[in-house]
């Protein structure tokens, strides 16, 4: 087994608008600590307007500045120029490490023209699409308000069910990331997440992204479950990419020893360059 750390391929900065105490120049400093040999921006951008509870709001006070009195939250604009600028910054700084531009797009599928527009203000090297919510009466909801309409089962199969759709909308992504993203938020007091329980739905969502040329993230936050990985194989997947999804220098690449072990165990190998897929 290697005992390299690959590249993190999903981290945020102070330029994403739910990332109060993220440091761009900061995380870099921490990669070169750690040997990480590679470090992608994905910077949130955000065009759906989503409902969140008031919990949520509660817990997390920078994100309820964005909310109005009915809980709705709108992100502000992203500035792709002050972006860019802080990359080329950050490349001149740290010049033996690998700092990649990038954009985590939520949704892409469903704000193709605004995408596209941040897209043309410069080069973007490493572009993810994600899902983080769903579409009920009207307003979009992240998981715990899935769970609440849906009860978890019905919510996460939903949530799978979409993910081809995503696929099929937009093809201006490369990585799907954390596919799934609603385990993030399973109950600590519940059962724990046993993914047979969703085979079928999750195959269904991995096969979309095989067949749309795209690359499977092997998120460490909630460290992908094996048996996700191998039904990615068998639906014909043939590369990952990891991602760390820290908000925080402090948790960049956080259990990447662990989840490359896992990943190489699959039959995955790195790439020639250190931010290079790992493919088989």
């Amino acid at each position: 087994m290697r005992d390299e750390l690959p590249a993190d391929s999903h981290v945020h900065s102070e330029w994403s608008w739910d990332t109060p105490i993220g440091d761009m120049e900061a995380t870099c400093a921490r990669a070169v600590e750690l040997g990480v040999p590679a470090v992608a921006f994905t910077e949130h951008l955000d065009h759906i307007v989503w409902t969140a509870d008031r919990r949520t709001l509660e817990e997390s006070p920078h994100l309820a500045s964005f909310a109005d009195g009915l809980g709705q939250v709108t992100a502000p604009p992203f500035d792709a120029v002050g972006y860019l600028a802080a990359i080329e910054r950050c490349r001149q700084r740290f010049p033996d490490l690998r700092v990649l531009s990038g954009l985590e797009i939520g949704e892409p599928h469903l704000h193709t023209e605004a995408v596209a527009r941040v897209l043309s203000a410069g080069r973007f090297d490493r572009v993810l699409g994600s899902m983080h919510a769903l579409p009920i009466a009207g307003e979009y909801y992240e998981p715990p308000g899935m769970f609440e309409h849906y009860g978890r089962v019905e919510a996460i199969r939903r949530y799978l069910l979409g993910i081809p759709a995503v696929v099929a909308g937009s093809d201006v992504f490369a990585v799907f990331a954390h596919i799934d993203y609603p385990v993030r938020f399973w109950p600590v007091d519940a059962e724990p997440f046993d993914p047979y329980g969703w085979e079928e739905e999750f195959r269904l969502a991995l096969r979309a992204v095989a067949d749309g040329g795209r690359v499977l993230e092997v998120n460490s936050q909630v460290p992908l479950h094996p048996e996700i990985l191998r039904w990615w194989r068998e639906e014909g997947g043939d590369a990952v990419s990891f991602g760390s999804d820290a908000h925080d220098p402090t948790t960049l690449a956080g259990g990447f020893r662990e989840v490359a072990h896992m990943v190489e165990a699959h039959g995955f190998r790195p790439g020639r360059e250190p931010h290079d897929f790992w493919t088989r």
